[in-house]
């Protein structure tokens, strides 16, 4: 299970960018055009490159975890296997 702090820890950027995103979107600034429906899309933008990131930072987890973990590594070959039908005591 994934601590509170794990967690916090992942949503600390995509927080961060929101609240920058959406300051920058609705702040005003002096002798600027300022387009509020292009800083929305470029918030969009900035969230869904974060979200692709913690993705592909997550797959590549599962990937090390799977391929280090299979039966047909190397590291594996030796261990002792628990059969579930049988209750040797």
């Amino acid at each position: 299970m994934i601590s509170n702090s794990r967690i916090l820890l992942l949503l600390l950027p995509v927080l961060s960018v929101l609240f920058i995103g959406i300051g920058s979107a609705y702040g005003q600034t002096a002798g600027n055009t300022f387009y509020p429906r292009i800083e929305i899309w470029a918030l969009f933008y900035r969230l869904m490159v974060i979200a692709f990131v913690i993705g592909a930072v997550i797959m590549g987890i599962m990937f090390y975890t799977v391929w280090r973990f299979r039966e047909s590594n190397p590291r594996n070959k030796n261990l002792p296997v628990k059969s579930r039908g049988s209750h040797d005591h």
